[in-house]
């Protein structure tokens, strides 16, 4: 067997890695935090790092062994598993890099469907590439068994083949608790109870924090609470003069969506192992007990919720009603920036696959499939800019074997592309009026009753026979 050649394994690139985006993205760490890249290769994202202002270190084997492997908030394991051809060094080398992490792990490797279209030399349980270097492709529920396995704790997952790791169990439920937490924002309009007026600075944090979790703050989890309840006399008094001054629908709105969004994390967290009440942080044991009374309770619900995905019926039938997407047959097809106004049945089943998978790169609109239990991620490049976009590739997600599968459409004569764009976005999206627009032009002119123009050729071949073009989002005489 041909010897790995491991240093030329390193890349250069002109931005963060993927899991250093996904890591800043997530607020995982500020500029507080202290980091270690550990296989840091030519030092592309330590550089970067430091120019952001954090206080970052980075070792490599082969290109920096001098650096400082120092204890840190957060360490970064990023494509340095992947590479080493031994097993038991595979091993080694996360553990080592997880005796360093004080706060998150993040671990990432490559996994099946970005092996690329070149021929492999077989190399033990990888392959050896063209280049002489070693390549272990993982497929997405090996590499999360192996880091959980390795490491005796549970991972999340944050993308294809990218995992966070984190020491403490109440910073893994914060952090999977946000990420079915929507962005809400109470719409404060006119104003007419003068106390309201007078302190309206004074109670900001107090309205900021209601819409973040829908319930009245303890007093030690807001900020000038001592002043609130100097002039209130207590923070639910406080808040009542929000909700006379503003009106209660919206409120009550917001308590609804925020118990949704805790009922649908509660739900999922069953796939792996739900945490004990005394493991959740303390706002989510807050939260709980001000909208069921106790975690019984909660998971209760949850527990009827999450059965309620495993029965298409069910799904297919709130697919139909959901208000917003577009319906097909076959599936429900949404932007990406319409997931959150699915009802939470829809949302648990889309979190089901989220949890495999993680956030995909790209992918803008998601496939619900009302026939089977299957939701697939589709990319659409340039979705706002170009009328009428190609499929780039799909990232599909069996929920009952939680495989999941890539296919590229980049690389196809013929690819499907999308017509009716406006029917995947919410109704505040930006662009919704001019693909409305475009839509009402082609219906005008008979153009989307042919059953060809799913693919760019058949698409492209009906507009040369009936002598139009579409320039921007406007259908005009060649």
């Amino acid at each position: 067997m041909a010897k790995a050649q491991r240093h030329k394994t390193a890349i250069g690139r002109a931005t963060l890695s993927r899991p250093m985006q996904l890591a800043l993205a997530s607020g995982l760490i500020d500029q507080t935090a202290q980091l270690l890249d550990y296989g840091c290769g030519r030092g592309d994202d330590l550089r970067t790092l430091r120019a952001l202002g954090f206080d970052c270190e980075g070792w490599d084997p082969a290109h920096r062994p001098d650096g400082n492997r120092r204890t840190s908030d957060l360490v970064n394991l990023g494509y340095v598993v992947n590479v080493i051809e031994d097993r038991n060094e595979r091993i080694d080398t996360l553990r080592s890099a997880w005796s360093l992490t004080k706060r998150v792990l993040v671990v990432a490797a490559r996994v099946d469907f970005q092996a690329e279209n070149e021929q492999f030399e077989d190399c033990g349980d990888g392959v050896l590439t063209g280049r002489g270097t070693f390549q272990k492709f993982y497929t997405q529920s090996e590499l999360r068994d192996w880091i959980d396995e390795t490491l005796e704790v549970l991972s999340v997952a944050a993308g294809p083949g990218i995992f966070f790791v984190f020491r403490e169990e109440e910073d893994r439920q914060r952090f999977s608790s946000s990420l079915f937490r929507r962005r809400l924002a109470a719409p404060i309009g006119r104003i007419s109870d003068s106390l309201f007026d007078e302190n309206r600075e004074l109670l900001q944090p107090l309205i900021s924090f209601y819409e973040e979790r829908g319930r009245v703050p303890q007093p030690d989890e807001l900020p000038g609470a001592p002043g609130i309840i100097e002039v209130f006399g207590s923070i639910p008094r406080a808040f009542r003069v929000v909700r006379n001054a503003t009106g209660e629908n919206i409120w009550n709105e917001i308590e609804d969506q925020r118990q949704d969004d805790l009922l649908v994390y509660i739900a999922l967290q069953r796939f792996r192992k739900r945490p004990r009440f005394s493991e959740l942080p303390f706002e989510l044991r807050h939260d709980i007990k001000s909208f069921w009374g106790n975690y019984t309770a909660a998971c209760a619900e949850a527990d009827e919720l999450l059965f309620s995905v495993g029965n298409l019926g069910l799904v297919s039938e709130s697919c139909t009603v959901a208000g917003c997407g577009k319906v097909t047959p076959e599936a429900l097809y949404i932007h990406a920036d319409a997931l959150d106004r699915l009802p939470a049945l829809l949302r648990t089943f889309e979190g089901c696959a989220r949890g495999v998978i993680g956030e995909i790169e790209g992918a803008n609109i998601i496939k619900l499939d009302r026939q089977r239990a299957k939701i697939s991620y589709l990319s659409y490049p340039e979705f706002d800019e170009v009328a009428h976009p190609a499929l780039a590739f799909s990232v599909v997600i069996w929920l009952d074997t939680m495989v999941a599968k890539y296919y590229d459409f980049s690389r196809r004569e013929n690819p499907p592309i999308l017509h009716r764009k406006e029917t995947f976005v919410p109704a505040d999206y930006p662009n919704r009026e001019k693909f409305e627009r475009l839509t009402r032009q082609e219906e005008k002119r008979g153009l989307l009753d042919r059953e060809t123009i799913g693919t760019f050729l058949g698409w492209k071949e009906l507009l040369g026979e009936e002598g139009f073009k579409v320039a921007g989002h406007v259908l005009r005489r060649a």
